[in-house]
């Protein structure tokens, strides 16, 4: 993995900037994680489900979670959006956008056949590995696909080619693949994991295949491997580090993890402020914070505010690096006006 992420600007070094006036007298203190919350890949598939109501107006279907975050997905709901399962659960002729996990071309296709308007909110950074699943199968290449079974990027990433693509969820798995050309061997990764737990994967596989080849450039999101680097960099300081995201969030599960073996004494995952066990807090003076990527700020302030009121008011952020990436809305949606169709 590389060390700068692409639409990154590294920081020269941690700093902590101090977010009362004067440090707490009882060594309370907070280091809240920069940067955490939302990637451009999930702000643009909220904001593309955001224009659809506004341009096409309610209802409209999201296949999945847009994103994985409780909040996100029920003011959506409140808004008009309808969360189905499977295409299948849209009516013949309706608008339909894909979620930010992609989708398989099995998906696609179906939603074609049913006359669907469709609007794909897949994050570029999914697609890139799509394209790379598509090149290595046209190389005639297997590929080892480091994810965890039944994720929603996983299910449409192998999608792309499945007579050629083998999960690698454990070290188990890594033992079970069977390859026909060991030196035809390639791997990928599903873009939320932890990058610590994906380079062990990857050097299992190589103690298999030696020759197997690397992506050509990380799959690891720059903002998952951004908000694992910031975490780790407060860890070790920490009695208790929070994470604000959703149970099935991949990368703040993830989170916690790299928290706990980043040296922090302990650490949980909430929705919510008011999910936050008190005693939790027993023992404690510095409590971490930080956000899985697809959780809006606003959930990040209201756990501070709720540590505010407890006796955690001195807030220092620590930075580990600046991000500047954005990605363009869907083609349907960057016109002014409705299109008389979304193919």
């Amino acid at each position: 993995m590389s060390a700068a992420s692409p639409g990154t600007e590294p920081a020269t070094s941690v700093s902590i900037d101090a977010g009362a006036e004067a440090p707490a007298t009882d060594g309370k203190r907070v280091l809240l994680a920069k940067p955490r919350g939302y990637c451009a890949g999930v702000d643009r598939a909220v904001i593309t489900v955001e224009k659809a109501l506004e341009i096409y107006g309610p209802p409209v279907y999201v296949r999945k979670e847009i994103v994985h975050n409780r909040h996100v997905v029920d003011t959506l709901r409140e808004r008009g959006v309808i969360f189905v399962e499977e295409t299948s659960e849209v009516p013949e002729g309706a608008l339909v956008v894909f979620s930010a996990h992609g989708v398989s071309p099995a998906v696609h296709a179906e939603a074609e056949n049913r006359n669907l308007r469709t609007i794909d909110a897949t994050c570029p950074l999914v697609t890139k590995v799509h394209k790379e699943v598509n090149r290595f199968a046209r190389e005639d290449y297997d590929i080892m696909l480091i994810g965890h079974e039944g994720h929603e990027e996983v299910e449409g990433t192998s999608g792309e080619a499945p007579d050629r693509v083998q999960l690698v969820d454990s070290a188990d798995d890594v033992d079970k693949v069977n390859v026909r050309d060991p030196n035809k061997v390639v791997w990928l990764s599903q873009t939320t994991l932890s990058v610590d737990e994906t380079m062990e994967r990857v050097d299992q596989l190589r103690e298999r295949f030696p020759d197997i080849a690397d992506p050509p450039s990380d799959d690891i999101c720059y903002a998952t491997s951004n908000r694992q680097v910031a975490v780790k960099a407060m860890a070790a300081e920490c009695d208790l580090v929070i994470v604000v995201g959703s149970g099935n969030s991949s990368n703040s599960r993830r989170l916690v993890e790299v928290a706990l073996q980043a040296g922090a004494r302990d650490a949980h995952l909430v929705d919510f402020a008011k999910e936050v066990d008190e005693t939790w807090l027993e023992g404690v003076e510095t409590v971490g914070v930080t956000s899985g990527a697809s959780v809006p700020d606003v959930l990040v302030m209201e756990l501070l505010e709720w540590l505010a009121g407890r006796g955690w008011d001195d807030v220092q952020e620590v930075t580990t690096a600046n991000e500047k990436i954005a990605f363009a809305l869907p083609r349907e949606l960057r016109s002014g006006a409705a299109q008389s169709s979304v193919r």
